[in-house]
């Protein structure tokens, strides 16, 4: 793992120099992407800088899971001398200077990203030769597909119309070529289209050569440990499946986009598969946190995560976001949000997700609730660098609970309570059985209880259509779910 991570440091540097705009290359960096494929290192190294540049801070490394799209989410409280923007952003005033720079810069580095895996997609014909193992030349491929339908998806998420009875018709670029060219623009419908297409396609490539098939998540988490684990990988590479896409992440993501489409027998089908998904020895392939990585403090529940990126500069990026003392504590929720609204109706006595929040009282006497959920270990603690990127550093994408709520929300009510009962088993809170009369509110603050501090409630919030957030003080529409896309862009800059 400290190979790996030293790799991935050492890389960051090429990362996206061969992508200066948002849907195009220029010319003269084309000419050494031929050199660059002659080597199983260059499809390796063209790879990862994927990884890098979603985990960078205008991506999931912190504005698309912490900060920014959670502001729009209405839930933070905030001292604006700390984060300034943040008040644009929850006002949903797009067109002032911090919405309009960040929304430039989000849309810029999602088309930089797919960039650079239709890069690797292009040279994968002509140079595929090099990667002389099957497997690896599968996954990598399928990684590529796979990233490309994921930031694809996100660019509809923000930037797309209203997936339900949407008034304003917006299209959207998919681009599946790296050139000077126009990048053909799309209706939601076609895009929508295209991206379950790029999931077919990963999702072939992933069966039968996915090391998830011969070993679990938390074997190929831990491939370097030999003395407890026995695993056998043609390369390191395939290892650290849960922090890279794979087969499950592709079912997994099948599902999210089903459920924002408001498919949601079709995400039922999709979420229902990976719960009841078992290896080769019978035995569940996911299986809820419950309390063990609370206890453990490992807040993002990265033993339930289908798909995670492991941010070695997580600590560095949420510094002083978090802090218990008042000068310098900067995102919080206030205690009356936090029992009058995100816990109401449920006991905080043994919740464990109220585990994931500190309510010491800061130097004033106040207590307000901080999310502990990527806070990391002391600097003097003594941890294997390998245990710190695949316990601490852990960013979720995707977490099985996830799935979880996407059977509450649709499943006929017995399985839904079934479901729902399990899940309440796990997250250490009363059962109290969903009614056809209460299902779609209970579920909805389930949503935003479990993934508040993962980027994922403003797209709920999107798909619903709710028109007043849970913190919310003004009503919703179109205008404000839907991201205006940067002018830069037609301008053909």
């Amino acid at each position: 793992m400290k190979r790996i991570l030293l790799y991935i440091t050492l890389f960051a540097t090429l990362s996206l120099a061969s992508c200066n705009d948002w849907l195009d290359v220029k010319p003269e960096t084309q000419t050494d992407e031929k050199d660059m494929f002659k080597s199983v290192s260059g499809f390796k190294n063209a790879l990862t800088a994927c990884y890098i540049k979603l985990n960078s801070k205008n991506l999931y490394g912190l504005s698309l899971t912490i900060t920014d799209i959670e502001f729009m989410a209405q839930h933070w409280s905030y001292q604006e001398s700390n984060y300034r923007g943040a008040e644009d952003l929850k006002a949903f005033k797009y067109e002032n200077d911090y919405p309009k720079t960040l929304i430039s810069a989000i849309y810029g580095e999602m088309y930089n990203t797919i960039a650079q895996a239709n890069i690797i997609l292009q040279n994968m014909p002509e140079h595929k030769e090099v990667i002389t193992n099957e497997d690896m030349r599968a996954i990598v491929e399928a990684e590529a597909l796979t990233i490309r339908a994921f930031c694809h998806m996100e660019i509809l998420r923000l930037f797309g119309q209203m997936p339900q009875n949407s008034d304003k018709q917006v299209s959207l670029a998919y681009a599946k070529t790296v050139s000077t060219v126009m990048i053909p623009h799309y209706s939601y419908n076609d895009f929508t289209n295209l991206i379950l297409a790029d999931l077919d396609a990963a999702e072939a490539l992933f069966k039968d050569h996915d090391p998830l098939f011969s070993y679990s998540f938390q074997e190929l988490d831990n491939f370097f440990d030999t003395k407890n684990y026995n695993v056998e990988l043609a390369d390191e590479f395939m290892g650290f499946r849960r922090f890279r896409f794979n087969y499950y992440a592709v079912k997994a993501i099948r599902a999210r986009l089903y459920m924002y489409m408001g498919k949601k027998t079709e995400a039922y089908t999709a979420a229902k598969e990976i719960i009841d998904a078992v290896d080769k020895n019978g035995k569940k392939v996911l299986e809820l946190a419950g309390a063990g990585d609370i206890n453990s403090s490992n807040f993002a529940l990265p033993s339930e995560c289908i798909l995670a990126l492991s941010n070695y500069e997580i600590e560095d990026n949420i510094r002083d976001l978090f802090k218990s003392d008042n000068t310098s504590t900067k995102i919080y929720l206030t205690e009356k949000q936090f029992n009058n609204d995100l816990f109401a109706g449920q006991s905080t006595a043994v919740n464990n997700r109220v585990q994931v929040w500190d309510r010491t009282p800061d130097n004033q006497g106040n207590v307000k609730p901080l999310l502990k959920k990527y806070n990391q270990p002391s600097s003097t603690t003594n941890m294997d660098m390998e245990v710190l990127a695949t316990q601490k550093q852990v960013i979720p994408l995707i977490r099985l609970s996830e799935m979880y709520l996407m059977i509450m929300e649709k499943a006929p009510l017995t399985e839904a309570n079934e479901v729902y009962k399990e899940f309440c088993t796990a997250r250490g809170i009363e059962y109290v059985p969903l009614t056809e009369t209460d299902r779609q509110e209970r579920v909805c603050k389930e949503w935003i209880r479990e993934l508040i501090g993962e980027g994922q409630n403003f797209f709920t919030y999107k798909r619903l259509n709710v028109r007043n957030m849970i913190f919310g003080i003004s009503e919703c529409s179109e205008e404000q779910y839907i991201l205006p896309i940067p002018e830069k862009e037609y301008l053909g800059e």
